[in-house]
C-alpha cells in the first residue's frame, strides 16, 4: 500500500461492462515527507468514495483489489482502499 493524493475524476462513456458501477479516480503518489508529487498520475479504482484532493491509501495488489471490490472478474492493479485523515512521520 502507498500514500497517494487523488487528482481528478476519470469518466467514461463507453467502456467494458465488466466496469459499470465502478467509480474511477486519478491519483498521484507523493513522497510524504516533502509532499511533492511522484510521476505518473495513475487510475485506481475506489473503494472508499473518495474525492478530488484527498490524501488516500492505495493498494497495489490486484487480488487484493479484487477482495475490495468483491468481485472476482475484475481486472483491477490500484484500488483505493482509504481516505487518510491524518499521518505522522517519526524521524
Amino acid at each position: 500500500m502507498r500514500l497517494a493524493k487523488v487528482v481528478g475524476n476519470v469518466v467514461s462513456t463507453i467502456k467494458d461492462k465488466g466496469y459499470y458501477g465502478y467509480k474511477l479516480m486519478l491519483v498521484e503518489y507523493f513522497d510524504p515527507v516533502t509532499k511533492k508529487p511522484i510521476p505518473p498520475r495513475m487510475i485506481a479504482f475506489d473503494c472508499a468514495d473518495a474525492g478530488v484532493g484527498d490524501i488516500v491509501v492505495v493498494n497495489t495488489d490486484g487480488g487484493a483489489g479484487n477482495m475490495l471490490l468483491d468481485d472476482d472478474f475484475v481486472i483491477v492493479d490500484l484500488t483505493i482502499a482509504g481516505v487518510v485523515d491524518h499521518y505522522d512521520l517519526k524521524q
